[in-house]
């Protein structure tokens, strides 16, 4: 069984990196999440995570960050490899529940998996 892990070579660190896939990304767009995502050199898919503040104080932004984390360490196996994500929120996610956003970002998934 592979393990589900989610370390830092997993993850869009740099701002140029960013900057990368905001230029050259392809976006998606789901009810409360903008998905842009890109193909990269490596061999492992990365993550970025962008929450502004007008979703909510640091208690609510880093909820949906977590969120967002876990739910890609879980279904990462479904994605393409080497291809850089950066998940942007919209500000009306802060009142989703739990369910409610995994089940929009599972919709986001299944757009990034047919491409």
């Amino acid at each position: 069984m592979e393990r589900s892990t989610f370390g830092k070579e997993e993850r869009i660190r740099k701002r140029r990196d960013y900057l990368t896939v905001y230029k050259q990304g392809i976006r998606e767009h789901s009810r409360h999440f903008t998905c842009l995502t890109r193909r990269n050199p490596l061999e492992k898919g990365r993550l970025g995570i962008a929450v502004g503040k007008k979703v909510g104080k640091a208690v609510k932004r880093n909820r949906i960050k977590r969120l967002i984390r876990e739910f890609y360490r879980l279904h990462k196996q479904r994605l393409p490899v080497s291809l850089d994500i950066v998940i942007t929120a919209r500000p009306r996610v802060a009142l989703l529940t739990n369910h409610e956003i995994r089940r929009d970002l599972e919709l986001l998934f299944d757009r990034i998996k047919d491409e």
